[in-house]
Parts: structure tokens; sequence; C-alpha cells
């Protein structure tokens, strides 16, 4: 026989302590914003019906931040809390899908559901309280139990536990100063930032590998129009707060005028984002213009028994992609756009491994490589979708929130670091409209990308913005190049490490052109920068690029000297698995299976620090020595030491195997005796 609940009679113990303040009930409303966020969101079954917390209210601070608290009550033992095996709360089932079945069974579980509606779906309230309240008779008492869980948008909606509570007083007035204290300190750990970042990557390449099945089987669209026409419409739905509305999926009528056919509607919405943001006008007319190569020029919009592909197409990219785009600003998700949508372009066998976009955790081990901060100047002469910039452009803002206590002087060098330290120059313009978008999702950094041939237009100078002329400033130079290059690519390296004066410069490309392949640019770049480093590298482009590769690391402005030791590192294991199953997300492809982050974090103090930091890699793996000034001796390979003197184990093993061919000779002797 099922425990009947007490639903009702925990709730009024819960609105008994709440007295000395204003709540609201199931059926009142709270605010306009809010209800309807909780109307808009899916329910706790997941289904279209509304949401309805058991207790709503507002904690009021000094400093005017106005949070809503969601309170969920249960009745029975048991319905308190949900966790996984990783003790977070457990809500998303495996493949990332919401659990409904927590959500709609457990206290804890429902209050966190409410706390994302409400983030995700309103403007004024990017933090929640969410509280779960249950209760069951223990004898003649009724025992409760409280969870208190912070969510907020700036911590990736990641739950985090306030405080254990015995009941909801800490809810009044007098003990809310205590209580705001409390969740100020509430900080994420690397590690959940770094998960929450993996799950949000591995979130969007599920979502872009079905949108583009969709558009491959079912509207037929061509390869080539899909890096434009996924760009164009994340810039569309985007808007910009209180100037340009979002663009909404029943904005797109299946009109055929002219003027309003759904193609114009999303290059109008394009053309009044892009005025927005400041950019130059040529540059705002160039990516206007190749946009409407798919919006305008093309018969994507037009309606098809009354709606277009556009339409279709636009459905999935507002309803599945533009949320996570929003929350995670801080990835590099127009590269993994791209690395989604390379299937989809038509890229000649010759230049595949010109077009492979490196991974954010290279990027970030890259920058680090190079001790980027606040007063870096970085740039990039093939940025492709601005990875490398980006992954900067985090560590910079990072570095000045830690060393810059001044809250007006911190925004004004956040400014200066997304408007005049970073630099990137891209040919390709498909690839270019990634980086712009990139660049604009975080911030704005977006006047220094440069639409040029790094090596045949660009003079290593500001093209736009208040600096426009002036020669950029660059320290720093981070680079992942079209291995058919001259050099293998080092051509791009000699022309930009040429136009620097100092500062650091880490270069990720196809091994072998350390060993020869790159010359004559390796030799002469020895005439006025120090090779640091050589990491061999492991297969980071599993299934996307043939190549070995390995990340060379330099002192730029000094002559390298040939006594200068040189670090040589075997880091072909990094602790990831790696798969290439074209239909499976990032959590299947990529998994730590040996401690990566430890690994990447050891990589970066063996290069700075030296080999006091050994502990995952073994002194074979980490080899210091002298190379010569000709530029064709910087690999892993040709510095290994290989020891030609046998051991007694060499001794054991050949006595082994032969005893054991001896053994096996006699015996098939034996037998073709007896078979005689």
């Amino acid at each position: 026989m099922a425990t009947k609940s007490i639903e009702e009679q925990v709730e009024d113990l819960g609105k008994k302590q709440l007295s000395k303040i204003k709540y609201f009930t199931k059926t009142e409303m709270i605010n306009d914003e809010i209800e309807n966020a909780l109307r808009t969101a899916p329910s706790k079954n997941g289904g279209s019906g509304a949401n309805y917390p058991d207790i709503k209210t507002f904690i009021e601070t000094k400093g005017m931040r106005k949070i809503p608290v969601m309170i969920e009550v249960k009745g029975t033992k048991g319905s308190f809390i949900k966790l996984n095996n990783q003790g977070d709360i457990d809500n998303k089932n495996k493949d990332g899908q919401p659990n409904y079945t927590n959500i709609n069974k457990y206290a804890v579980n429902g209050a966190i559901h409410y706390a994302n509606a409400i983030i995700d779906n309103t403007k004024s309230y990017k933090e929640v309280i969410a509280i779960g309240l249950n209760g069951y008779y223990e004898g003649t008492e009724i025992k409760t139990e409280i969870g208190v869980y912070y969510v907020s948008a700036d911590n990736f909606s990641i739950p985090k536990e306030i405080q254990e509570y015995s009941d909801l007083t800490f809810l009044l007035p007098e003990n809310i100063d205590s209580f705001i204290d409390k969740v100020n300190q509430l900080n994420l750990t690397p590690e959940e930032i770094e998960a929450k970042s993996k799950e949000y990557e591995n979130d969007i390449e599920i979502k872009l590998k079905k949108l583009n099945q969709k558009m491959q089987d079912d509207l037929k669209i061509s390869v080539g129009s899909r890096v434009e026409l996924i760009t164009g419409m994340i810039m569309a739905g985007l808007g910009v707060e209180n100037k340009v509305s979002p663009l909404e999926i029943v904005d797109l009528k299946g009109e055929s005028g002219e003027k309003s056919n759904d193609g114009y509607v999303i290059i109008n919405k394009i053309e009044s984002f892009l005025s927005e943001r400041n950019l130059p006008q040529e540059k705002k007319h160039m990516i206007v213009n190749d946009l409407s190569r798919v919006f305008i020029y093309s018969d994507l919009w037009k309606p098809i028994n009354g709606e277009s592909k556009l339409k279709s197409v636009y459905a999935s990219v507002k309803e599945d992609i533009m949320p996570i785009f929003t929350s995670a600003k801080h990835l590099d998700f127009t590269g993994k756009l791209f690395n989604v949508l390379n299937a989809w372009v038509d890229i000649p066998d010759s230049d595949k491994n010109d077009v492979v976009l490196t991974p954010r955790y290279v990027t970030e081990l890259m920058a680090r490589l190079a001790e980027v901060n606040k007063d870096s100047y970085v740039w990039d002469y093939a940025t492709g979708s601005a990875g490398f910039l980006i992954s900067s452009m985090k560590m910079m803002i990072k570095d000045a929130e830690e060393r810059i206590s001044s809250p007006s002087e911190l925004k004004e060098k956040i400014a200066n670091i997304k408007y005049h330290q970073l630099l990137g120059i891209e040919k390709r313009s498909d690839i270019y409209l990634l980086a712009v978008l990139n660049m604009i999702l975080m911030g704005d950094g977006s006047s220094n990308i440069i639409h040029k041939d790094s090596l045949k237009e660009y003079k290593g100078t500001y093209e736009q913005g208040d600096l426009n002329g002036q020669e950029f400033p660059a320290n720093v130079f981070l680079l992942n190049p079209p291995y058919s290059a001259p050099g293998k690519g080092f051509v791009f390296v000699e022309k930009a490490l040429g136009r620097m004066k100092n500062g650091k410069a880490a270069i990720l490309i196809q091994e072998n052109s350390g060993s020869g392949n790159g010359l004559p640019y390796t030799k002469r770049l020895l005439e006025n920068n120090t090779l640091l480093a050589s990491i061999h590298m492991a297969d980071i482009f599993c299934g996307k690029a043939g190549v070995q590769t390995a990340i060379y690391v330099f002192n730029v402005g000094i002559p390298h000297n040939e006594k200068q030791l040189v670090k040589f590192i075997d880091f072909s294991n990094d602790g990831y698995t790696r798969q290439n199953r074209k239909k499976s997300g990032q959590d299947v492809n990529l998994k730590n299976t040996d401690y990566s982050i430890e690994r990447y974090n050891e990589i970066v103090n063996l290069v700075l620090y030296g080999k006091s930091y050994l502990k995952y890699y073994t002194e074979e793996e980490y080899i210091e020595d002298t190379i010569t000034l000709e530029g064709n001796d910087w690999t892993f390979s040709q510095h290994k030491k290989i020891d030609t003197n046998p051991t007694e184990k060499d001794f054991r093993k050949t006595v082994a195997d032969y005893l054991s061919w001896k053994v096996s000779t006699l015996m098939s002797e034996d037998g073709d005796s007896l078979g005689k």
C-alpha cells in the first residue's frame, strides 16, 4: 500500500515559516515575466502545460538585486532529491535531454527545473534560489528535509548547494544579509567549469549533426550553403538588447514578395544586428553580401505548401542551437560549428588538412604556453573561427580580474582587450564569417578580424577603429597554419615573427616541418628567434586530418644560441581516448581516460619551468638537448636516446624466445614422426 502524501501539511509548515514576508502560492502570479517563463518552458512532465511552483517569493538585497525564490514541496519519504553517480542533481538523461521522471518526482529536482525555466526564458532574472522541501511522518512527528541551491546563468546554470538548513527562516529579512554573503561565496571549481564546457560542446555537436541530417535528407539543401545559412540565422536570432528583437519563428510567414519573403526578413534582421554592433561599414556590407547569396539569391525562401525551407531550418536553429550559444558565450562554438559542418563543405582532398580547426583544449594549451596575460597583444595569421583569440581573450580577462581591483579600471581594461589587443586574419570568406560571429558572441571583439590574405595583402597594422593604420604591437603569436603552404605553413610564422620585436609564439604544425620539410623558413627563423620547446602531439585531429602534428614554442626577437637547451616532449599520451564515430557526440569521440587535465597542466609546467614537474611523464618522454642552426632537427624522435647496450631483461627474453621456438620445433618433428 502506497504511503499517503502529506504534501499539503508540509506546504503549510513552510508558509508559516515565511509569514513575515510576501510570498505567492501555486495559483498566484508573482509577475508577468516570470509567469510567462514558467508557461514557456516544458512542464515537469515534459509536456506543454505550465509550471506551478508551490511557493514563490523574492529576495531583495541591499545592492538592489531582486532574486526569485522557487520552492517545490513533496510529502512522502524518498521524494526529496535525486543525485547521479557524480553527486550532481540528476535532471538529465545520458543523451543530455531532461529527465522528467526525476524532475516530477523529487522536490529539489523540480525546484531546479523551475529555476532553469526562469533563467532561460527571462531577460531580467539570471539568478534564482531553488528550494526543495519534503516531509513525512516519523512516528507522530513530521520530519522535514530542505535543499537550498543557487542557480545562475554566470555559473552555466550548475546548481550549487548553499548550506544545509532545518527550516525556511533564512529567507526572512533579518537573515538575508548573511544568506546573500554565503551565495556570493559560491564559485565553480575549474573541474566543474571544464565539465560544463564539454557538456555544452557535446550538446551543440549532437544538435548540429541532427540539423545536418535534416538539411541533407529532408530539405535537400546544398552543402555549399550551409555554413552561411547557420551563421546568418544565429546572427538574426541573437538580436541586440533594447534595440533589435531576436528573429522569431512566427516572423517567417512564407510570403513571396520581393521585400517580404523569408529570406529578405532574415537579411533585414542580420543587417540591423550588424549595424548595432558598430562594425565598419565595409565589413558589414561584405558580410551582408556574402549572406545574401543563400538568403536572397537562392530558392530557399520560396514557400512550399506555405512554408519555406528557411523557416524549417530556422525553427531547429531557434529551438536547439540558440539556447546553447546564449548560455556559453565563452566557448569557441563556431569552431565546433565549422568542424561539424566541415563534412558538409566540398573540400578537395589536397586541402583537407588546411580547414580543420584546432580543438579548444589545444588552443587553451597554446595560449598558456605563450604565457598570455592581460597585457598581451595576440595575433593569428590564419585565424579560422578565431579559436586562439577566444582562448586568449578568456585568459587575458581572467588575469585582469585577478590583478585589477578598481571596477572602473577593470571595465576599461576589458574593453581595451576586446577592441585593441586581439587581431586575426582569415582568407576564406565562409570561415571569416564564423570568426566575426565568434568575436561578436564574446562581446564584440570583431573589429580586428580581417578578411585578407595574410601573406600578400596584410601589412601588420590595425585596419578598423580608432587605431586604423597604426602598427599592431603583437607580443604573442598563435597559429595553426594551412599545411599545404610553403614550409608546411612556416611561411606564415616567418612573416608574423618578422614584424614582432619580442614576445612568444606557439605554432601547431605538421611535425615533419621541423625535420627539413619546413626549410628554408625554419633555418631563417633561428636567426632572430629561439626555439624553446618541441612537443610531439597525440592524434588531436582523429579522423579529420591525416597528419602528425607538433607544437613548436619560440622566444621572439632573440637569436637562437646553439648552447640553448631545447625541451623535447613526447605528448602522444595526452590522457584522451579518441574515436571517429560520425554520428556520435564528443562524449563518445573524446574521453578523458587517463588524467588528461593533469597531463595538459604538466606539459605547461615542463615547458615553462622544467623537469622538476615530471609526474605523469618519464625522463624518456622529456628530453633536454641542443639543436643546430640548420632548422632541420626539431622533432622529438630526432633527440630520443636509444640505448643499444643489452640488459639482463633483453638477454632473458632472447633465451625465452629461443627455447620457445626450439620446443615448438621438436614437438612438430615428433608429430611428423608419429604421423609417418
